[in-house]
């Protein structure tokens, strides 16, 4: 999945009178990290486990919640956890990405202190380093509404999480060494739904149980390496309720791309005749297509399963355009509350002035026999000292250089690329619009770590200032990744209010709790910001 590195510069003033109020409410979670012998596609292998379990323990919490982590690494390998799509506003210390953060080292624990300020919907965490995450360490976060705010939709009979996505049976270290060789990963074993695949006639559990008439929340997440899947109900239709954290016009669909990276919400009600239904799961874009099922059991329900799966959308050219279309359709609820008690559509995107124009695009290359991968002619290359670090103890330029990548692409055909750190500054608060152009044969997501954009337009072809009269400026909708497909390109806008190196100079002094590494493990503290 790629993934963006921003450097904010913070220009603030601190002003008003002092408010005196009570600490929103604290939850705290003690998570031990193991190896143990999971079969999601019925092939035993070691997985990383939380708690003894994949997926891991569910984080369900509401606005405002202080969340509070204790993670003991038992592996023999470093470990590092990133909380997707969760904004934690003015304190991307706990980001959890390479260059953010150490690792927490074997035989050793770490404490995770962030807010879900100001935020609803649907996450999850994942492992972002060594590719733990093809083996592992994944689990649902869920962000409930504030009691006083309302919810577009009455309350579900019950809210049920699935973890899905590509699965592997070779594990994390033999694909590192895949990747390390230079080769590719390859083709995925399968796909796995809450950490098993079930098979069509066969004696399955119940993945979760509807009783006749009520109602049920669905939270999707597709946690896989690198391939889109779509997900439908046997017999049901979908209500899309919420996308990445904002409320969505609801739209009903009997199928849904889910791309890497993203969750969504549907409303999926027990209107059927009692008895056991497959919810699919299946590839998209893939030479050889996957599926996976699971059951969902009517409480009362006598009957087996249909082994007619519903189909698929079209895989070939013309799905592209079906997907893209289905795309268009994902509108935000203007009307809806969101985390606050003011409407999502309060917030007139569309007239704010864009200060910046930034196009990226991919290319490839061998460099010392290996394959690269570069955005504008800059591989990234991770430091030994994360780089928030490095900055924060005024050390920038023993790690890593500024504004080495430029703002557009480099000319086609250029063969030459940088690997280093990338890190790209950018004012605080300007409004900017990023390009996202793939030119590669398969599906890129991108994912920006503590923001949510508006995704406004996606294309096939060639991005050109023209392209702006096809923007959506009223309701695109807010999220956190979007999805290009090749020989395409996606456009995204944004203002950069939230301080930080995600993945930005931060305006909050450096938490006592922080782990140091690289050449800043034994370096004494320095001052504390002045603002």
């Amino acid at each position: 999945m790629g993934s963006m590195t921003l450097v904010a510069l913070l220009m603030c003033l601190c002003a008003g009178a002092l408010v005196v109020r009570a600490e929103d409410p604290y939850l705290f979670f003690t998570w031990n990290v193991s190896y143990g012998t999971i079969a999601p596609l019925g092939v035993p292998q070691q997985a990383i486990l939380i708690n003894g379990q994949f997926p891991g323990p569910k984080i369900n919490c509401s606005s405002n919640n202080n969340i509070v982590v204790n993670v003991f690494n038992n592996l023999d390998e470093p470990f590092l956890l990133t909380w997707h799509g969760i904004q934690q506003r003015k304190n991307s210390w706990q980001d959890g990405t390479p260059g953010t953060m150490c690792p927490i080292p074997p035989g050793t624990n770490y404490t995770y202190h962030f807010q879900v300020k100001d935020q609803i919907g649907s996450y999850y965490y994942f492992p972002t380093s060594s590719l733990h995450r093809a083996s592992g360490g994944i689990g649902p976060i869920r962000v409930n509404s504030r009691l006083l705010i309302p919810v577009p939709f009455d309350e579900p009979a019950d809210d049920y999480s699935v973890i899905m996505g590509d699965w592997y049976n070779k594990g994390h270290k033999s694909l590192k060494k895949l990747l390390d060789s230079g080769r590719s990963l390859g083709r995925p074993d399968g796909i796995q739904i809450n950490g098993k695949s079930s098979k069509v006639g066969g004696n399955n559990e119940p993945l979760f149980t509807m009783e006749p008439g009520k109602t049920y929340r669905y939270r999707f997440c597709n946690v896989g390496m690198k391939t889109s899947l779509n997900v439908r109900f046997q017999g049901h239709k979908m209500k899309l309720v919420e996308m990445e954290g904002s409320h969505t016009v609801q739209n009903v669909y009997e199928s849904l791309d889910l791309h890497v990276g993203q969750c969504l919400s549907v409303l999926v009600t027990a209107d059927q005749e009692p008895k056991d239904y497959y919810l699919v799961a299946s590839s998209r874009f893939a030479k050889t297509p996957l599926t996976a099922v699971a059951v969902i059991r009517y409480t009362n329900g006598q009957g087996a399963a249909s082994s007619e799966l519903p189909k698929p959308p079209p895989e070939n050219s013309v799905g592209i355009a079906w997907s893209m279309n289905q795309f268009r359709t994902f509108r935000w609820n203007l009307t809806a509350s969101a985390a606050r008690p003011n409407p999502q559509g309060s917030y007139h995107y569309g007239k704010i002035n864009i200060t910046r124009t930034i196009r990226l695009a991919n290319s490839k290359t061998q460099v010392e026999g290996k394959l690269r991968y570069a955005v504008n002619g800059v591989s990234h290359a991770d430091s030994e000292t994360p780089l928030k670090l490095a900055e924060y103890y005024g050390v920038p330029q023993k790690v890593f250089k500024y504004d080495s990548m430029a703002d557009e692409p480099a000319p086609e055909g250029t063969s030459n690329i940088l690997v280093a750190p990338n890190v790209v500054n950018q004012t605080f608060r300007d409004f900017v619009e990023i390009i996202l152009e793939n030119h590669e044969k398969t599906i890129q997501t991108w994912h920006l770590d503590g923001y949510s954009f508006f995704a406004v337009a996606m294309e096939p072809g060639r991005w050109t200032p023209e392209k702006r009269k096809n923007y959506n400026l009223l309701d695109a909708l807010s999220r956190h990744t979007i999805h290009v497909f090749p020989g395409s390109w996606s456009a995204i806008m944004l203002t950069f209010d939230n301080a930080g190196m995600w993945n930005m100079r931060d305006e909050y002094n450096l938490p006592d709790y922080t782990k140091l590494g690289g050449i800043v493990k034994d370096m004494p503290m320095p001052p504390p910001y002045s603002v």
